[in-house]
């Protein structure tokens, strides 16, 4: 496998790069097995569970006539809305206290703690885009939305999206192998985040005042990002692409700081 890479990269940094693919492939695999198994419909509910969630969340806002402050169409509003909150919520999710329970795993000499969080974290991204697009493309061809009016933009503020969620979850996860505190005050932080990452309600529809505030929350952006790739002039969106990055960047960099130090105290069962 190591020969498939660019023949350019030094052959010890080659050889390293395709031992590490290997072993996060190898991590996939067995995630994938614990979480789904292997039978009934086994893998094929890395695809469906979200869209359950999804669906019944996007139905449920439809039959309710939910009102979100603007006239988008309700079922592509409850879609672009629900999806990004899985991508920074389910990430997270995935990725705290998962050290302590594969610390077996910590023996094999290849098998880093970062090779376990970015395993989690590329299987919840590939399940909840898939989710997402399906949805997109099928609401689409049923009639009940329109198709993204940029989708270039949609993909760069779904990749965006994506970083927040894997830097939270990385910085969470490494924090929460430090205290078991962080694992039980997340879960009720992140069902409050609910009504306040933009998923219910457009930012240019609150008061200015209150917009301002709601706009330190940086999950209010990606949500922003995402509905103005959808529905571009149908909305004013605000957001801030610097404001996001740097929260991205500050979670990745401290994140990857604890999981360093974390490595070198963890020992195996």
């Amino acid at each position: 496998m190591a020969d498939e890479l660019p023949p350019s990269l030094p052959r010890s940094f080659r050889r390293s790069l395709a031992i590490q693919t290997r072993v996060i492939w190898a991590l996939i695999l067995r995630e994938l097995l614990t979480r789904y198994g292997r039978h009934n419909l086994g893998l094929f509910w890395l695809y469906v569970e979200p869209m359950m969630f999804t669906i019944g969340v996007t139905i449920l806002w439809y039959a309710i006539g939910a009102n979100h402050g603007s006239n988008l169409p309700i079922m592509a509003f409850a879609l672009t809305g629900y999806s990004t909150i899985l991508l920074w919520r389910n990430m997270p999710n995935r990725v705290v206290m998962a050290v302590s329970s594969n610390l077996a795993l910590m023996y094999h000499r290849n098998v880093r703690v970062i090779d376990l969080f970015a395993s989690r974290l590329l299987l919840e991204f590939i399940s909840i885009s898939s989710s997402f697009f399906f949805l997109t493309i099928l609401f689409w061809f049923t009639g009940y939305m329109d198709p993204p009016e940029d989708l270039l933009e949609l993909c760069g503020a779904w990749l965006m999206t994506a970083w927040f969620g894997a830097s939270l979850a990385l910085f969470l996860g490494a924090v929460g192998e430090k205290s078991e505190l962080v694992e039980k005050l997340w879960h009720p932080l992140a069902y409050i985040l609910f009504p306040l990452s933009g998923a219910a309600f457009i930012a240019d529809a609150i008061p200015p005042g209150t917009r301002e505030k709601m706009l330190l929350i940086p999950m209010v952006h990606c949500t922003e990002m995402v509905r103005e790739a959808f529905f571009g002039s149908k909305i004013v969106a605000h957001y801030s692409v610097g404001y996001l990055l740097s929260w991205n960047l500050s979670l990745t960099i401290i994140g990857l700081a604890i999981e360093r130090q974390l490595s070198r105290e963890i020992i195996p069962e």
